[in-house]
């Protein structure tokens, strides 16, 4: 005797061999023997072969008309049996009633499975909503396969261009076009990035790693939704000085400017003037909320994300020829360089020059600041003073190291030249003259605006160093890298969130006013935390963006050897520029000079792979 029988979901054959009441010992067609529940076993035949049963029951199942069996099981449960006999007409064959059940086994979209070899037919709504489903993934697929060998011939899909950014940077993996990308690459075995590479769709690497970073952390945009009109107030005093500020060319959120005039006494004053937004900006308001959100100005190569509108930043920025609100810290210096006094006022400032670092360079200089008989040039004498007041105050700072080797720094300029970009790395040595001049400066006044409002009993935030990183926080304390006791940054609330609550504080500390924020106010640390994460980020695509252009200048200048100074093991500085790399050489002293093949220059991973080439 044999038997037709079900186990795990699949319908076989076999013959008996030893029968119990509730199992069966059973035979294959292979001669295998094994063991299953009797009432797993749905019909019993003889006179057949195994192989013969099922080839038959299959045939027969597959000329099945699945609609019209549907249509003969109405809406009650029924037994395979029963349809079979309502199919084939009375008594239909063993083999018959073998090829109904899998039929009805083989269509779960027209028959809900109720037991072992029982069913019932699909509501009519539920039939149409899946075969309506089952069309609608038919012509998916179809559709996919259009795309894909679109995508191995080397072209981009019409319909992916509009989606070429979201599929690069923040794909929805349920999607077709992104399913269809990522069968496509694996077809060519490449990542889906690089097949986007290869197909056109990363036009220019340097945008598709700016999108990336809008993508994650300005993923409204980087523009401006219409603010209320901001306005500053008309009736502050005016300020009996004419200030000047130095900055790069590219500045246009000029925060700080200075001044300098001779008291009756003999002693000088000098004036640090720092642009006043947060007399003009309302708690709450939209401009409010934006710096609270953006918190910071974002800097890379060629390009800025202002922290502000630019309507907003005209109103308060320090513009040469205007007369701008300003919080000012006025300071009383000895003929010595000894700092007297100081006081804090807010005002309008005379803006009479915005000095940029191009037209002071040539002339003030670590080879002519402070030399007699070198030409003049405009603010000559003030600068000259503050350059001198600057390196006091780097030497009570315990700071000043006339032998410490100068660091260097760059800067990135792209132009568009005949349609195209190229880029100009310049560098400019750290704590030259002009820098250190704005640098102490600066240092001075957020040092002391933290000691104010430190001794004022006002919330601020502050940052300290104690043995550790640098970290924000609320509570006054040691900055042990700058060497002040307290230090907080408040020079540049057209440019950072901190500066800007900061002059909150200072405006309340000053007018005698209640502060904004209070001690332990939860919504300052909620502040620290949100500008620690954005900054962070930031820093990290200007430093990819700069390892671009970095890599983009040895592209341009078809460079083909390169000279870096050896830091430890076999990373290496690159000479004339801020890039760092793994090069193939071998172990070497730190400092050591090595020239390099360049190799390879891959933008997309923003790699160099270089080899030794002498020593």
């Amino acid at each position: 005797m044999n038997v037709f029988f079900e186990e795990d979901g699949n319908f076989k054959v076999a013959t008996i061999k030893e029968e119990q009441a509730a199992s069966l010992m059973l035979e294959d067609a292979r001669g295998k023997r094994f063991k299953v529940k009797a009432a797993n076993v749905l019909l019993r035949f003889e006179r057949i072969s195994l192989d013969d049963f099922l080839k038959a029951a299959q045939a027969a199942a597959d000329e099945i008309d699945v609609d019209f069996l549907w249509e003969c099981c109405g809406t009650d449960e029924f037994a395979f049996n029963t349809i079979a006999a309502e199919y084939f007409g009375a008594n239909p064959s063993v083999q018959q009633q073998a090829a109904a059940l899998i039929r009805l086994h083989g269509a779960p979209m027209y028959f809900y499975r109720k037991g072992r070899g029982h069913y019932k037919a699909a509501p009519e709504e539920n039939l149409k909503a899946a075969l309506a489903g089952l069309e609608k993934k038919k012509k998916e697929a179809e559709q996919m396969a259009i795309w894909q060998a679109e995508l191995q011939a080397g072209a981009l899909p019409e319909s992916f261009i509009p989606l070429a950014s979201k599929l690069l940077h923040r794909p929805d993996k349920n999607s077709l076009e992104w399913k269809t990308l990522a069968a496509a690459a694996d077809a060519m075995q490449m990542s889906a990035l690089r097949l986007m590479e290869k197909i056109g769709a990363i036009p220019d690497v340097g945008d598709y790693l700016l999108d990336g970073f809008l993508a994650e952390s300005f993923p409204k945009g980087r523009g401006f939704a219409p603010t209320e009109p901001i306005t500053c107030p008309g009736d502050l005093p005016l300020a009996d000085v004419q200030a000047f500020s130095i900055d790069d060319s590219t500045t246009t959120e000029i925060d700080d400017a200075f001044s300098l005039k001779r008291l009756p006494n003999g002693n000088w004053q000098v004036g640090i003037h720092i642009a006043a937004p947060a007399l003009g900006i309302a708690a709450g308001s939209d401009v409010d909320k934006i710096i609270l959100d953006r918190l910071s100005t974002v800097y890379m190569p060629g390009d800025k994300i202002t922290m502000l509108p630019n309507d907003v930043v005209e109103v308060f920025t320090l513009q040469e020829g205007k007369t701008c609100p300003a919080l000012s810290m006025y300071l009383e210096l000895s003929l010595g360089f000894d700092v007297l006094s100081h006081r804090s006022i807010v005002e309008r400032v005379p803006i009479a020059a915005n000095l940029r670092h191009e037209q002071l360079e040539p002339v003030f200089n670590e080879n002519t600041a402070g030399i007699e008989g070198t030409p003049d040039f405009p603010w000559k004498e003030e600068i000259t003073f503050l350059w001198h007041f600057a390196g006091a105050l780097e030497g009570r700072r315990g700071k000043a190291d006339p032998t410490a080797p100068l660091k260097i720094d760059y800067s990135f300029y792209i132009d568009q030249v005949d349609g195209e970009k190229r880029v100009r790395i310049v560098p400019r040595k750290r704590g030259a003259p002009m820098d250190k001049l704005v640098a102490e400066l600066m240092i001075l006044a957020n040092s002391t605006w933290g000691k104010d409002l430190m001794q004022g009993q006002v919330a601020g935030i502050y940052r300290g160093q104690n043995g550790g990183r640098v970290r924000l926080t609320t509570q006054a304390g040691p900055h042990i890298g700058l060497g002040v006791e307290c230090y907080s940054w408040a020079s540049s609330p057209l440019r950072r969130a901190v500066d800007y609550v900061n002059q909150l504080q200072l405006l309340a500390l000053i007018g005698n006013t209640k502060p904004r924020f209070q001690k332990n106010d939860a919504e300052l640390y909620s502040i620290i935390g949100s500008f620690d994460t954005a900054y962070a980020a930031y820093a990290e695509l200007q430093d990819k963006m700069e390892r671009y252009w970095c890599l983009r200048y040895l592209q341009q200048e078809n460079k083909r050897e390169i000279t870096a100074v050896v830091i430890k093991e076999n990373l290496v500085r690159v000479d004339g520029m801020p890039l760092v790399i793994r090069a193939g050489i071998p172990e070497l002293p730190a400092g050591t000079t090595v020239s390099l093949q360049v190799m390879k220059i891959d933008l997309l991973e923003l790699l160099l792979e270089t080899r030794m080439a002498t020593i």
